[in-house]
């Protein structure tokens, strides 16, 4: 049976992947009736440098370094949640595998820039590494309702895709810098239902502004925009705003003969998700869709059968949020208020990459 090892205890590591394990450890109800056999050994280990980042956790092992933990419980009976910032994962990463972990699921995105996508691309291949990405919205109830309205074309055929991510993001923007810029923070979790619902796509045009307030200026932290052309003719938009006064997680697709639009949980305060189609077909659903906890469990499962990942999305996600950066950057002429370079420690650092979630 696999152990889970959290590697850094902030917003996501504790605040998400902990008590999401938590939930798949004492299902009730039906879920309890349905669980053969548990998924993984309790407590889970940890590990994260800062030296109260475990601080008021219960049901965790918190150990001193990775090595302990590779002491601990063999690497290869391991899952590792890989819970940094983006930035510095391929660092973390490479340590990981040296140690002869093989399975690892990594915050999303898989990586920023160019350079971070081809370490992680070569550490896998090197070390034959499984890495699943945090990708949850390909798990929810929602995104399966929307594949069953394609499949069956109830209203036609699917003409666009339309994705607002709006959420304020000043706080977390202002005291770290895990997320280079808006691209990073909310759309790689719609980017990947979109490549899913669709098809593959290649990337039209791009946008993103600045975070301002009062007098400070975050450079490319403001609002992200993008077009995509999938390969069979659909067009999709995707904007976020981390500067909305309001929070707003939907995707609408449009058909020939009507429209879907999909509200997707907004946090974990409250996890009921929501449906309206109208044209051909009208109805409003509402349910529960946690969906974490599901993705999780399939995970587990995966790597317990060692069934195939779908790395190749994740990977098709990292490459056209870079290229949209890079859309972005051209032209663009250095200023004084650039965001600031990345500390020698940064593959130390485990800030908690799904604070933004």
């Amino acid at each position: 049976m696999l152990r889970p090892l959290i590697v850094g205890l902030g917003r996501s590591g504790a605040g998400l992947h902990l008590a999401a394990l938590k939930k798949l450890r004492a299902p009730t109800g039906a879920a309890r009736d349905a669980e053969e056999d548990p998924l993984f050994h309790w407590p889970p280990l940890a590990w994260d440098p800062r030296p109260t980042a475990a601080s008021g956790l219960d049901d965790v092992t918190v150990l001193a370094s990775l090595a302990e933990a590779a002491r601990r419980t063999p690497p290869e009976e391991t899952v590792v949640h890989l819970c940094t910032p983006p930035a510095a994962r391929a660092g973390v990463l490479g340590r990981l595998a040296g140690l002869g972990y093989t399975r690892v699921l990594v915050e999303k995105p898989l990586a920023c820039e160019p350079g971070q996508l081809q370490s992680v691309t070569r550490l896998r291949s090197e070390y034959r590494l499984d890495v699943t990405v945090v990708a949850h919205w390909l798990a929810a109830g929602l995104t399966q309702r929307l594949r069953d309205l394609i499949a069956d074309r109830g209203l036609g055929r699917l003409l666009s895709v339309e994705v607002a991510q709006h959420k304020p993001r000043f706080d977390r923007t202002l005291a770290t810098h895990g997320h280079p810029t808006a691209f990073d923070v909310e759309i790689p979790h719609s980017l990947g239902v979109v490549l899913d619902l669709a098809g593959a796509a290649e990337l039209e045009t791009a946008h993103c502004t600045d975070m301002r307030c009062g007098a400070t200026v975050v450079p490319r932290m403001g609002s992200a925009a993008l077009t995509l052309r999938h390969a069979g003719g659909v067009r999709t938009d995707i904007v976020s705003d981390l500067t909305s006064p309001v929070q707003q997680r939907s995707v609408t697709l449009r058909f020939t003969e009507g429209t879907a639009t999909a509200h997707y949980p907004i946090s974990e305060r409250d996890d009921h998700a929501q449906l309206i189609l109208s044209g051909a077909v009208r109805a409003h659903h509402t349910f529960r869709d946690e969906a974490l906890s599901p993705f999780l469990r399939r995970t587990y499962q995966r790597y317990a059968q060692a069934r195939s990942d779908d790395f190749a999305l994740h990977h098709a996600v990292a490459r056209l949020l870079c290229q949209a950066k890079a859309h972005c950057r051209a032209g663009e002429e250095p200023t004084a208020d650039a965001a600031p370079p990345a500390r020698a420690d940064a593959a130390l650092t485990v800030e908690g990459d799904a604070r933004a979630r």
